[in-house]
């Protein structure tokens, strides 16, 4: 994976795939202490203590179409490169947590990478599921909240193009305010 949006798709797509009907995602660049942190929260299924010990091994995988599961170790392993920690909290029937830190200035970071095409292909691709995308940049915030938006649409799927237009054009606009002043 070369950008930190593509770990949030591929943890992403495992939070709807255990079964989430709302999947919160989060980024915190916090420049005064060097930190940047992605955490993604769903209400899925939720792991065994069990499947908690295993997951992180690259060799295991609950999948049944292939033998290995890079995911969280490639995830975990990026953090770790840069300086930054990895947490994973699941319990079964209650969901799953993946926080990842990075140093937001190191080096071996990776590129956040377009998180705007990453959120709106996940809204597109399972409409049937909430999303929760909260970005902080020191304290400038930008929030938007799929259950939010489909009170405004009514009967108009959040999947039709002029709203993913909409949505598109809201999440664009929201990030600009909270960019960092040169």
């Amino acid at each position: 994976m070369l950008t930190l949006a593509d770990h949030i798709l591929d943890i992403t797509e495992n939070s709807v795939r255990a079964g989430a009907k709302l999947i919160e995602i989060s980024i915190d660049e916090d420049s005064h202490n060097d930190l940047l942190t992605i955490e993604i929260k769903d209400n899925g299924h939720g792991m065994s203590r069990d499947v908690l010990q295993k997951v992180l091994d690259p060799f295991y995988t609950t999948k049944t179409v292939r033998r290995v599961g890079l995911g969280l170790p490639l995830l975990k392993d990026a953090a770790e490169r840069s300086g930054g920690t990895f947490q994973l909290e699941s319990q079964e029937n209650s969901g799953t947590t993946v926080k990842a830190t990075f140093g937001l200035r190191h080096l071996d970071r990776q590129p956040l990478g377009a998180i705007i095409n990453i959120i709106i292909i996940l809204i597109i691709s399972n409409s049937e599921v909430d999303f929760f995308y909260k970005h902080r940049h020191n304290d400038r915030r930008f929030g938007i909240d799929t259950r939010e938006i489909r009170k405004e649409i009514e009967d108009v799927p959040i999947n039709h193009p002029e709203i993913i237009k909409y949505i598109r054009g809201v999440i664009e606009e929201g990030l600009r305010e909270i960019e960092p002043e040169a």
